[in-house]
C-alpha cells in the first residue's frame, strides 16, 4: 500500500508589526501616576505615562527589533516612548546624526541616557561618538559621553588601553569640579574602565584612590554614588569566583543593557 503523504502543516503567520498608534495606547493604559510621580522626582521632565521597566520588557519581547517604530516612539517626546525605543531600535541603522541627535535628546533621568550611549557602543561609531561627545559643547552629549566611555570599556574589546587611560587622566583633572551629573557619569565611566582589564584596573584604582570621595546630589531619590575603589574589587571578586577574566568579560556574555533591563 503506498504510504500517504505528509499532511500539510500550516505555515505560523508572521507576528503582524505593531503601529505607532498601538504602541502609544498600550503604554498609555499601563502607565501609572505613582510611576510618573516616581520619575519626576528622579528627574524626568516632559511628557510621561509612568510605565513601569517591566512592562516595557515584555513589550521589548514581544516586539523584538523595529527600527521604523522605534523612530516614531523617539519623535513623540514621550519619556516611556523614548525608553522603548531604545530597546527595540537597530543600532546598526543609527548614524552619526542620528546618534548625536539622540543624544542630545535623551533625558538623563532613569535610564535612557545610559541606553543610547549603549546603542553608540553597539554600532560602528562608538570610538567617534565618545570623542565628539566628551569635547562638545552640549551638555547633553557630555553625559552620554561618560556613559558611552563605560559600555565601551565593556563591550569594544578592539579599542587599546591608552584610550581609557586617557579617559582616566581626564576624570582625575576634572571630575571634582564637573557639574553634578557629570561627576556621576565620570565616576561610573571610571568604574567600568577599572572592570576592563588588570592593566586598567591598577590604573583606576590608583586614580581612585587620589580622586578620593566623589559627591553627588542625587536629589529627593534614594539613589547613591558608587565607591569607586570598592565596586571595582567588588566586581573583580564576582568574576572570577564565576570563571571570568574580567567583569567586562562576564558582562560581554549577558543581554545587553538596554534589552535586560
Amino acid at each position: 500500500m503506498q504510504a500517504k503523504p505528509p499532511a500539510n502543516r500550516a505555515t505560523k503567520a508572521a507576528q503582524p508589526r505593531m503601529s505607532f498608534a498601538v504602541a502609544m495606547a498600550e503604554l498609555e493604559a499601563a502607565g501609572t501616576a505613582q510611576a510618573v510621580k516616581t520619575y519626576r522626582r528622579h528627574g524626568v521632565t516632559g511628557a510621561c505615562f509612568g510605565v513601569s521597566f517591566a512592562t516595557l520588557k515584555e513589550m521589548t519581547k514581544r516586539i523584538d527589533v523595529d527600527h521604523e517604530l522605534a523612530l516614531a516612539l523617539w519623535n513623540s517626546g514621550n519619556f516611556d516612548a523614548r525608553n522603548l525605543a531604545v530597546k527595540i531600535v537597530d543600532p546598526h541603522r543609527m548614524d552619526e546624526a542620528d546618534l548625536d541627535r539622540w543624544a542630545s535628546e535623551a533625558s538623563q533621568a532613569i535610564g535612557c541616557g545610559t541606553y543610547v550611549a549603549g546603542l553608540a557602543a553597539e554600532g560602528p561609531y562608538g570610538l567617534s561618538r565618545a570623542r565628539a561627545w566628551l569635547a562638545s559643547k552640549d551638555h547633553a552629549q557630555v553625559l552620554v559621553g561618560w556613559s558611552l566611555v563605560g559600555q565601551l570599556a565593556a563591550r569594544d574589546e578592539s579599542l587599546p588601553d591608552a584610550f581609557f587611560l586617557e579617559r582616566l587622566a581626564e576624570i582625575e583633572r576634572g571630575i571634582h569640579r564637573a557639574e553634578n551629573a557629570v561627576r556621576y557619569g565620570m565616576n561610573n565611566a571610571l568604574i567600568g574602565i577599572g572592570d576592563r582589564n588588570p592593566t586598567l584596573r591598577d590604573a583606576a584604582l590608583a586614580a581612585a584612590g587620589r580622586i578620593g570621595r566623589v559627591e553627588v546630589d542625587h536629589g529627593d531619590t534614594a539613589c547613591k554614588t558608587p565607591v569607586a575603589v570598592a565596586s571595582i574589587a567588588k566586581a573583580w571578586a564576582h568574576a572570577e569566583a564565576k570563571g571570568f577574566s574580567s567583569p567586562a568579560a562576564q558582562e560581554r556574555q549577558r543581554d545587553l543593557p538596554r534589552r535586560r533591563c
